[in-house]
């Protein structure tokens, strides 16, 4: 793959886990300012299900893609296990942990998550990368 889709996957990536830290956050001041929002379909679970849908694959394949090439174990073991994080949290994480405690853990999770692809993408950029 070349260097344009490998720093957009990794931005893709980031942006993602971003918007789901996003949700975490701002969803229960969200939901306190605006009440009608109670009336939509979607349920907290199915944007959980939904998101790692999307987080685990674009994160696998840019990470995949970057260790190959820079071959940085860090990478590899903080998008490992926030990615296997965020898949517990987001299946088990309500009987787990509680609601507080299931929120608290995905935005830990997105964060592992972000620092990984985060350092991922700063070593693609720099001389040690050889694409």
């Amino acid at each position: 793959m070349n260097k344009p889709a490998q720093i957009l996957l990794d931005r893709l990536a980031i942006s993602v886990s971003a918007l789901c830290a996003l949700h975490c956050i701002a969803g229960p001041l969200l939901l306190i300012l605006f009440p009608t929002m109670l009336s939509l379909p979607v349920s907290d679970h199915f944007y959980h299900i939904l998101m790692v849908w999307v987080i685990i694959p674009t994160s696998s394949i840019a990470v995949f893609l970057g260790c190959t090439r820079h071959k940085d174990p860090t990478v590899l073991v903080l998008a490992f296990s926030g990615m296997i994080a965020l898949g517990v949290t987001a299946i088990y994480g309500h009987d787990l942990f509680g609601e507080t405690g299931e929120k608290l853990m995905t935005l830990a999770s997105t964060i592992i998550l972000v620092c990984a692809r985060w350092r991922n993408y700063s070593l693609c950029q720099t001389n040690s990368c050889e694409h």
